[in-house]
């Protein structure tokens, strides 16, 4: 295929990337990424596959917890050993294509076995079978997990090489622009996936809002395995919308600097990087700070996010089943809040940024803990949600400001080992505060505490922040 024409990146000494502005397709393709992979992880990783497992099938929660602690495990083994045979021969492209495919597959797979090998039941599933005291186990139960391993790696993987892909797509001085749009179109993807997928689920565009019946015949008879509906019907949908919303990537996106070194060094020099990431994280300062307070904020984040609608219910005394209602108040100011974000970054820098995001989840985790009503709950959730997206907008280019672009895939993937560790210790720091607070002192205040424990987290992330250089410089003007 022919792409359009496009001035090479230049390379400096120090392996910074100086890039012309790529063409409007290019950097919207790439954008769009964030929109198509958030599909999955909000549809699969957040939403329908656990209580699919769970709720509809009685799985048990430690059959979610393997599935996600080995991808988990399997990205901490592989993905660095990756990111620095990437770094070699400079092509990210290929590890997202690849990663983005085997998700899709393996997200296909868990549909086909859900409505072919396991009875048909849970909410919502047409004609569903009464099996009393049925269990999910056995053959089906391991195949499952094993497709769900599968996904949520091959998701996970795609992450450090599709963030490595920005510095050949405009200068510096516009990364965070473009950081920002990917980040509101991966918000706008998590709100549009779960409207796109509903009607496979319960034949209604929302809770309140039926379809035609005609009109969910026909979809079910475009898509394959949707026909009985449930929340086993999501997974196959949600499969072909990650696919065909990262075509444009795969399409038009390429990698400027890509260069060509023979296989058996490559693997040779990838060992030897893996090995020596952190001393060299050690020899760019700043590098190993920034991703340590990456661990802590993402840490908080994470914590927040899986509790947040059960400290509505417990704390704040609303009533069960407020989770999409929770999320769209999160996700619909982060649209905004990311562009508006990534407008700051590339005026003030990435640095002091980040800085202003961090220091307003912590006043906004204390005021948390400190309103009374449920009102101001939700005008504090809306001002969370509005500063949600600002970290992921300015953490990428704060990493690439402070490591060589050429040696991003390394360091991206080390913060995605950060981001897998933290995805374990922050919610269990929370469990530990709450269960042991509870019989004591009761609902509200234990669940506050857990709150006050995610507030501390972010503050040590905003003090290792502070001491690390900042290096980005306004551009002159022409």
């Amino acid at each position: 295929m022919t792409h359009p024409a496009h001035t090479p990146p230049v390379i400096t000494r120090e392996g910074e990337i100086i890039a012309a502005r790529a063409p409007a397709r290019e950097r919207f393709s790439w954008a769009l990424y964030d929109f198509s992979n958030t599909i999955f992880s909000m549809n699969i990783a957040t939403l329908f596959f656990s209580v699919w497992l769970v709720s509809d099938l009685h799985g048990t929660l430690t059959m979610v917890a393997l599935g996600n602690g080995i991808s988990s495990a399997m990205v901490a083994l592989s993905i660095p050993l990756f990111g620095a045979i990437s770094d070699a021969t400079q092509k990210r492209k290929p590890w997202v294509v690849w990663f983005t495919v085997a998700a899709c597959a393996a997200t296909f797979a868990m549909g086909v076995i859900g409505q072919t090998s396991i009875p048909l039941i849970g909410e919502a599933v047409h004609g569903a079978v009464q099996i009393p005291n049925y269990h999910l186990g056995g053959t089906a139960a391991i195949v499952i997990i094993i497709s769900f391993i599968l996904a949520n790696y091959a998701y996970q993987g795609a992450q450090p090489f599709y963030n490595a892909m920005m510095p050949e797509l405009v200068p510096q001085a516009e990364q965070g622009r473009l950081s920002g749009i990917g980040t509101a179109l991966g918000y706008v993807g998590s709100i549009l996936g779960i409207l796109m997928v509903m009607p496979f689920f319960n034949g209604a565009l929302a809770p309140n809002v039926p379809l035609p019946g005609g009109f969910i015949d026909a979809l079910q008879s475009l898509v394959p395995f949707t026909s009985h509906a449930g929340r086993v019907s999501t997974f196959v949908p949600t499969a072909l919308f990650f696919l065909l919303f990262s075509l444009p990537l795969f399409i038009f996106c390429r990698d400027h600097n890509a260069r060509q070194a023979k296989d058996a060094l490559q693997w040779r020099k990838a060992f030897a990087d893996v090995a020596h990431t952190v001393r060299d994280a050690k020899s760019h300062p700043g590098a190993l700070r920034f991703i340590l307070a990456s661990f802590l904020y993402q840490d908080a984040i994470g914590t927040i996010i899986a509790y947040m609608a059960l400290y509505a219910v417990k704390a704040m005394g609303f009533q069960k089943g407020l989770e999409t209602t929770l999320l769209m108040v999160l996700t619909l100011p982060a649209v905004l809040g990311s562009y508006l974000i990534g407008r700051i970054v590339d005026s003030i820098g990435p640095k002091r940024s980040l800085l202003m995001v961090i220091t307003a989840w912590v006043v906004l985790l204390i005021a948390m803990v400190l309103v009374p009503t449920r009102a101001a709950f939700w005008v504090v959730g809306a001002m969370i949600g509005f500063i949600f997206g600002g970290v992921p907008t300015a953490e990428r280019p704060l990493l690439l400001s402070l490591v060589p672009d050429v040696e991003a895939g390394r360091f991206f993937s080390l913060m995605v080992l950060s981001s897998r560790a933290a995805a374990i210790v922050g919610p269990f720091i929370w469990a530990f505060t709450v269960d042991g607070l509870l019989p004591t002192y009761g609902t509200a205040l234990a669940y506050r505490a857990g709150v006050v424990t995610v507030a501390i987290g972010m503050l040590g992330a905003l003090i290792l922040l502070w001491p690390v250089p900042d290096k980005w410089r306004k551009p002159a003007a022409v």
